[in-house]
């Protein structure tokens, strides 16, 4: 929708971006990192195709989806947060907030046993290439869910204190755009990993 200024010119709406130029800078490097080790995974599967045919096969593939479902709930968790602050719901968005934490640890949980299960089959990060990438990869965004809980868990703190209002929660948006960050990792990982062969 445009307006009109005092002198009669039309002007575009003005779009809000979450978050800060800080949080976007960081944001973006770490995709840049992944992005980099999804083009060495790319690369290393040209050239052992046998490999890499064969691995996502061998991979526990429920946990993985488990996984996925529950990275996608948690960012609507976390959007929610964002639009109960915009409302001025502090209540409703301590408790989206803390079931944004639940669905993180979950994760983390389910991923736990699933590396259980990997080792019971004779999965480690010796097996072959395929499956040290897989490692890499899993763990290395597990360990940006385990940053994310601790993110999240301050922004709820900062909730929980009366930091965020309609009107001032960059903090809060910041937070949920890391959030759905590690989220839009793992959308691109689960296929990678566990179904394409």
């Amino acid at each position: 929708m445009t307006t009109l200024t005092n002198d009669g010119k039309k002007s575009l709406p003005h779009t809000h971006t979450p978050g800060n130029p800080a949080v976007w800078v960081f944001v973006l490097s770490e995709m840049s990192e992944f992005a980099f080790f999804f083009i060495v995974f790319l690369v290393v599967k040209l050239l052992h195709p046998e490999l890499f045919s064969t691995g996502p096969a061998q991979l526990n593939t429920l946990a993985g989806l488990a996984n996925t479902a529950l990275l996608i709930t948690s960012s609507w968790f976390v959007a929610n947060a964002v639009k109960a602050t915009k409302s001025g719901h502090r209540e409703k968005t301590i408790s989206w907030l803390a079931l944004t934490i639940a669905a993180g640890l979950l994760y983390c949980a389910i991923k736990y046993l699933e590396y259980r299960w990997n080792v019971d089959h004779g999965i480690t990060t010796r097996t072959n290439l395929f499956f040290s990438l897989y490692y890499y990869l899993a763990f290395n965004h597990l360990l940006h869910v385990l940053i994310g809980i601790c993110v999240i868990g301050w922004a709820l703190l900062q909730s929980w204190l009366g930091a965020y209002d309609a009107e001032d929660h960059e903090g809060l948006e910041g937070a949920a755009t890391y959030w759905h960050m590690i989220d839009l990792v793992w959308i691109l990982l689960f296929p990678l990993l566990y179904i394409v062969g």
